[in-house]
């Protein structure tokens, strides 16, 4: 805690920008939070949040997003590995580019042969289903205009795809390279586990991208593809016992006509069920975003 304070709070002053400096504390048991008390007494810059137990990365983002009051936030991870030397780059990027978000790319990574492994196979399944095209969006450390996460919260692995997320809701994504360094502090966590866990959070990712709005949309059209099939399946037996006289009573092919339609029936059902209850979602939080509204 101490080098990372200190090199942040250089650059930041070095900037002229005023700050505010969020510390989130996740339930640490190694000294953490008093260290950062220690900090915070000659610091006022420093805010500390401090949770009960171990909530997990994606939940001490939404929690610092939250109480986060600049109109931009910068986020980087507490082990060094993020260079805050890169800040001042972020900024520049967002205000020459004219971006919502921008992204820190790892392009030189100091990590072990395995992770670096890991990391590559998730960021080509994340491409692969959101579409978006960001290089390395596991990287911690960006830049986020404070109105991206204005109605959205984060959980499960979530913090992975904010940038897919801010996407799919209409902000402007850029990307630059940064610094990265070897880890000196902590032992990393992300191994095999985890990147099956956020290939599931990325499932919701794309369901909520995609059918948000209209869950009819996937359900019905299971629905109905499943009790098509199940009906022209019944029709065949039905024309084979009218034509041929061939026995269907005993067929197995009969009952699985029938859970076709059965189960295309439940998720049409379901679908309609879902829909509803999105309508209802929606009337608090709109399924849109406004960039700016123009009055003579």
């Amino acid at each position: 805690m101490p080098p990372l304070h200190a090199t942040v709070t250089d650059v930041m002053r070095k900037t002229g920008l005023s700050y505010e400096f969020i510390m989130v504390d996740d339930g640490s048991k190694d000294g953490t939070f008093e260290t950062l008390t220690a900090l915070q007494k000659g610091d006022p810059h420093l805010v500390i949040i401090r949770f009960r137990k171990n909530f997990g990365q994606t939940a001490a983002m939404d929690a610092g997003f939250k109480h986060a009051r600049g109109a931009i936030i910068i986020t980087l991870d507490a082990d060094l590995q993020n260079d805050p030397q890169d800040i001042p780059l972020l900024l520049a990027t967002m205000k020459e580019r004219k971006l919502d978000v921008v992204s820190g790319w790892r392009w030189q990574r100091h990590d072990p042969l395995g992770k670096r492994m890991l990391s590559k196979l998730a960021n080509a399944i994340r491409k692969s289903i959101t579409r978006e095209r960001i290089h390395d969006s596991g990287c911690t450390l960006k830049a986020f205009k404070k109105e991206c996460f204005e109605g959205l919260d984060l959980y499960g692995e979530m913090h992975r795809y904010i940038p897919a997320i801010l996407m799919w809701r209409g902000f402007s994504i850029g990307e630059v390279k940064v610094h990265h360094h070897e880890r000196k502090f902590g032992k990393t966590k992300y191994d095999a586990k985890r990147v099956f866990k956020g290939f599931l959070d990325l499932l919701v990712v794309k369901f909520w991208m995609q059918y948000s709005a209209r869950p009819i949309h996937l359900f019905g059209t299971v629905g109905i593809g499943m009790s098509l099939v199940g009906i022209l399946t019944g029709a065949y037996l039905t024309f084979m016992k009218i034509f041929y006289g061939v026995g269907i009573e005993n067929r197995p092919l009969l009952l699985l006509a029938i859970l076709l339609i059965i189960i295309g029936v439940q998720f049409i059902v379901f679908g309609l069920i879902a829909d509803i209850l999105i309508k209802l979602y929606y009337r608090g939080y709109p399924n849109y975003t406004i960039r700016e509204i123009r009055k003579l």
